[in-house]
């Protein structure tokens, strides 16, 4: 039986399915989440340098005891470091906090639609880096289908994963659908919804995990809610990226590999998207978050 927690990029690197997030884990609670990760079975760590715990990431791995190679390590560089040069030395501050020497997967942060001719200067920068062996591979996050044209129209490499806000809710079937005509991986952030209360979006909004329709199918099976959604990304082909600092969730979430949802229970989950947006627009600028300095150290 082929290993279900194993995606294959489109240059051929490996990659597990199911990432470990790390986005607003309060840096003194994100080694010890990292090590329970894990220790529970995860070989695959999502951060980013706008997170601000890549240093306590890499503590994470060094205690877990694993070997270098056997944890996926992705990051991504924050618009402020935008620009070729400002690239490369965005992946020398990240590797540095992690303490590694390669990246397996880097991305960039936002499309940045009010500067993108540095976002592409960045990419070329990503692509430097991936000639030069530093990173197994390179993509994006929240680009929508007309950043990932004008992307590509100026670049040379086609990214191996697009990152996206991506739950039963929301399912982005436009963006999906781009990132499949091209190969590129889609990945998803707030797999489980959890962005729902992402600060300054979403108010009101109810959690996923409270879905009548979700719940029965959870039900069904002895699952939980969050064990359901995961599992859904999984059999649609995507990556997924929870995050949890609770070792029991953290154990749960990991906990998908063992059933299997029906045609009919995924085209339920399929049926409930919204079409409704609960974290930030990628065509809207912030500058003041983008123009946020990532700190050498």
């Amino acid at each position: 039986m082929a290993n279900e927690n194993e995606l294959v990029l489109n240059n051929g690197v490996t990659m597990p399915a199911l990432g470990f997030g790390v986005f607003q884990s309060p840096p003194e609670e994100t080694s010890a989440a990292v090590e329970t990760a894990l220790n529970v079975g995860y070989r695959h760590v999502d951060t980013a340098a706008a997170y601000n715990n890549e240093r306590q990431v890499g503590e994470g791995i060094r205690r877990s005891g694993l070997r270098r190679d056997d944890v996926f390590i992705e990051t991504k560089v924050w618009v402020s470091d935008y620009g070729h040069d400002e690239t490369l030395r965005a992946f020398e501050k990240a590797t540095r906090k992690l303490g590694v020497d390669r990246l397996d997967l880097l991305l960039l942060h936002q499309p940045a639609t009010d500067r993108f001719d540095r976002t592409v200067a960045a990419y070329r920068g990503l692509e430097t880096l991936l000639a030069d062996g530093r990173v197994r591979a390179i993509g994006v996050s929240n680009f929508m289908p007309h950043h990932l044209a004008d992307l590509l129209e100026r670049t040379e490499v086609v990214p191996a994963v697009n990152q996206i806000e991506l739950h039963p809710y929301f399912t982005q079937p436009d963006v999906r659908k781009t990132n499949a005509e091209h190969g590129i991986l889609t990945q998803a952030w707030s797999p489980i919804g959890g962005i729902t209360f992402y600060p300054g979006y979403g108010e009101g909004r109810r959690s996923i995990l409270g879905d009548g329709t979700i719940g029965a199918v959870a039900a069904g099976h002895g699952k939980t809610a969050a064990q359901v959604m995961l599992r859904w990304q999984l059999q649609h082909g995507r990556s997924a990226i929870p995050k949890s600092t609770n070792p029991a969730r953290i154990a749960e979430n990991f906990g998908v590999f063992d059933f299997e949802l029906t045609a009919d229970e995924m085209s339920m989950i399929d049926a409930l998207d919204r079409g409704v947006r609960n974290g930030p627009d990628p065509d809207v600028p912030r500058p003041a978050m983008f123009d946020r300095v990532i700190p050498e150290d």
